[in-house]
């Protein structure tokens, strides 16, 4: 069925144009165009985080170096660098964000019974921010300091299958605490924030959507202890304490009671002292919640290294955004890719495959099946003996 259909081509296939179009058509994006379309630009830019090309000038290159196979992998428009720089400046960012929506829904549909390393039914997020550093000359918008501009990557990630289901583009100069009042909060669900995150008057907005969170304290919390359970000191536990905020402002803004338990980390020689407001779940369970946090930080570190986020084809808001999301939708649509076809490969091996077979034209499920994840051990029989010479 696939005969004579690039990888690439075959990969796309996955996408699901109706609901694409549905997203263009919402916002205008192909009105008045004549040659080089919506999708056309999205293509571009997956082939470009698929093969790793640096420049507007490189992707053009590249696929023009297989013109005669353009039309047969989806493009319809002619690429050029003018063509793809004057869709990122003025095609609107919130198509492709949308599209990415979807993608994401159908990949939590996939992994939704994946195990994250902690067993619990609900719905577990972890929310934090990575920046990406700028030149201040070519993004005023994005200032940060006084001679630096940067954009910060503010991402909400589903723990099972580290799936990203918000992302939200800032410049450097927002604070991250405001980045709460965007995230539309799931009744039952956790949400994982570091301290950068603190806001009692957020926090309590969380606790009244019936959801609830694990954070780190701070070290200045002024509280008042209503209660104690008693704890295993074996497993790192110190306490585990029910109290009251006795700040003026903070006991204004969060006037209900809080869960505190303090954990002490020998293997780091590090005591952590946690702020919750779920009460039903064992201590240790929120301690090991709170570890697996770390999760969205191995994932911002993986995206920097294998997505083309720390150079980006465009200097203007929309052009920063839409590439952005473009990376998200192939981050996503790969990790689609190995639940359908039940790989047992990490994300980033299958990217490098694809990276260097994409123009190949067989079935794209024989390019995983030649991969040998095990290095086969050299016979002890034909190696040398140093001291036997």
């Amino acid at each position: 069925m696939n005969s004579g259909r690039t990888i690439f081509a075959q990969l796309m296939d996955r996408l699901p144009l109706v609901e694409f179009r549905r997203c263009v058509d919402r916002y205008g994006g192909d009105y008045k165009v004549q040659s080089f379309s919506c999708l056309d630009q999205f293509l571009c830019l997956a082939f470009a985080q698929l093969t790793y090309r640096e420049s507007l000038r490189d992707i053009e290159t590249c696929l023009r170096a297989h013109q005669r196979q353009l039309y047969h992998m989806g493009f319809r428009g002619g690429v050029s660098r003018n063509n793809l720089a004057n869709a990122n400046l003025q095609r609107d960012w919130r198509i492709y964000a949308d599209f990415a929506q979807i993608l994401i829904r159908t990949a939590r549909e996939l992994y939704q019974h994946e195990a994250f390393g902690v067993e619990l039914d609900e719905t577990v997020y972890a929310f934090d921010s990575t920046t990406v550093d700028l030149c201040l000359t070519l993004f005023p918008w994005a200032q940060f300091r006084r001679r630096k501009s940067a954009v910060k990557l503010h991402t909400l990630l589903d723990l099972r299958g580290n799936i990203p289901t918000a992302v939200y583009v800032a410049g450097g100069q927002v604070n991250d605490v405001k980045l709460l009042d965007q995230l539309v909060l799931e009744a039952g669900a956790f949400y994982l924030l570091d301290r950068g995150y603190i806001d009692y008057r957020r926090l309590y907005l969380i606790t009244q959507a019936l959801a609830f969170f694990v954070t780190r304290a701070e070290h200045n919390t002024r509280y008042r202890r209503c209660a104690w359970r008693g704890v295993d000191r074996s497993t790192g536990l110190r306490s585990d304490q029910t109290i009251r905020l006795t700040g003026p402002q903070s006991s204004r803004r969060y006037p209900a009671p809080l869960r505190r338990i303090h954990y002490f980390d020998a293997e780091k020689d590090l005591r952590l002292v946690f702020l919750t407001n779920n009460f039903q779940l064992q201590a240790l369970t929120i301690a090991e919640l709170y570890r697996e946090r770390w999760q969205v930080e191995l994932f911002f570190r993986w995206i920097k290294q294998h997505l083309r986020i720390r150079a980006f084809y465009g200097t203007s808001p929309n052009a920063v955004k839409t590439q952005v999301w473009v990376a998200i939708s192939v981050y996503v649509l790969v990790a689609i890719l190995k639940k359908q076809l039940q790989l047992d490969l990490s994300l980033y091996k299958i990217l490098q495959i694809l990276s260097v077979t994409i123009f190949e034209k067989s079935p794209i499920s024989l390019a995983f099946l030649q991969y040998n994840d095990r290095i086969s051990e050299p016979d002890a029989c034909i190696q040398l003996d140093l001291f036997n010479i």
